[in-house]
């Protein structure tokens, strides 16, 4: 296992405000859930109900083949999240990480404070882009960890129980590495771009790993999991972690869930690539719903551009077409996500010329 050290470099400097954890708010069967977290305009959503309706599905050992990677590119293109199935990641290694994640969330709370955000930094255990006072709450709890590159974590942050949770995480985040290089590739293929240019932009990625827990809630109804957001990344690697489904994906104004396939990775398109493709590829707005009855859990993998790059639509690509999105160092980039709450497609609308 590689060594772990305390970064001497700071990724970030921003924090997020304080709120109550929600897997202890959920253990007190509360009659009537706090106002923070009520949503009153989700009871206009529209959600599916055409079962047939469904993310495509890509076989990663056939993307040798025409075929497969035409069915890659139209995922991408029109669709913007798809379901990626012999993937090359041991089972094990994604069954590992799904045990020690769920003991993780098991332990008493004081022992998952521990781990506890602090002021100025986003890693730790607690909740993303809580930003105001009055802004609403998301229905979840997260332990949020930079995987890579190693001299970027900040060891303070990573749990020490269960015991093995350090080298799991390393096993899995070198793993899903691999996985998004080889999906570059592809991409950049698809896209008729230069495969190594794009590749230089992610040889140092940096790679965040998410941990969700979705307590159950008897007024799910009325909460939501995640907020409606398109991620900020890349690539997201997203390994559900039990059987519960929740994540829905915006199509066509309406709110399509996805049904995870056993030992899938749910892969989607981030603003980055959107901006990096000029367009090509779209990031998707989705969110997460709640189950009345049952907990969910998810680990989403962050696939971002190395810092000291610029974020903006690739060279050739603008060759052939006008720009249609600003370049920024990608610190910038980070800078404007981390400091705003979830808000749909926020980044593309700022980043749009």
């Amino acid at each position: 296992m590689e060594t772990m050290v305390q970064s001497t470099v700071p990724l970030e400097r921003f924090g997020y405000l304080p709120v109550d954890n929600v897997q202890a708010l959920a253990s007190k069967n509360l009659k009537n859930i706090p106002s923070r977290y009520i949503r009153p305009e989700i009871e206009s959503d529209v959600v599916s109900a055409d079962e047939s309706l469904q993310i495509p599905v890509i076989d990663m050992s056939k993307l040798g083949d025409d075929d497969e990677q035409n069915k890659l590119h139209f995922a991408c293109k029109e669709w913007g999240f798809f379901q990626l199935i012999n993937h090359g990641v041991a089972n094990e290694v994604m069954e590992k990480m799904k045990t020690d994640a769920q003991e993780f969330f098991n332990l008493p709370l004081e022992e998952k404070m521990v781990c506890a955000q602090v002021p100025n930094h986003i890693e730790g255990y607690g909740q993303v882009f809580v930003v105001s006072e009055n802004q609403k709450l998301d229905w979840s709890d997260m332990l949020f960890l930079i995987g890579q590159p190693a001299h970027l974590r900040d060891t303070r942050f990573w749990p020490t129980n269960p015991p093995s949770i350090r080298e799991t995480l390393e096993k899995y985040t070198l793993e899903l590495h691999k996985v998004m290089i080889q999906l570059m590739k592809l991409i950049a293929k698809n896209l008729g771009t230069d495969p190594e240019m794009l590749l230089s932009l992610f040889e140092n990625e940096i790679q965040a790993i998410k941990m969700n827990y979705y307590p159950p809630c008897a007024e799910a109804s009325k909460v939501l999991g995640a907020s409606p957001h398109s991620d900020a990344t890349a690539l997201t690697i997203l390994l559900h972690a039990n059987e519960v489904e929740g994540l829905q994906i915006k199509r066509n104004q309406k709110w399509v869930p996805v049904k995870p396939i056993p030992g899938a990775f749910t892969v989607n398109i981030g603003d980055m690539l959107e901006i990096l493709s000029n367009g090509e590829y779209k990031s998707i707005e989705h969110r997460a719903v709640v189950n009345p009855e049952k907990e969910r859990m998810s680990i989403a993998s962050f696939h971002n551009q190395k810092m000291g790059t610029q974020i903006g639509p690739l060279q050739d690509l603008v060759t052939r077409n006008k720009a249609l999105y600003k370049t920024v160092p990608v610190e910038e980039f980070r800078r404007m996500k981390l400091t705003s709450k979830q808000d749909g497609k926020f980044m593309i609308r700022k980043m749009k010329l």
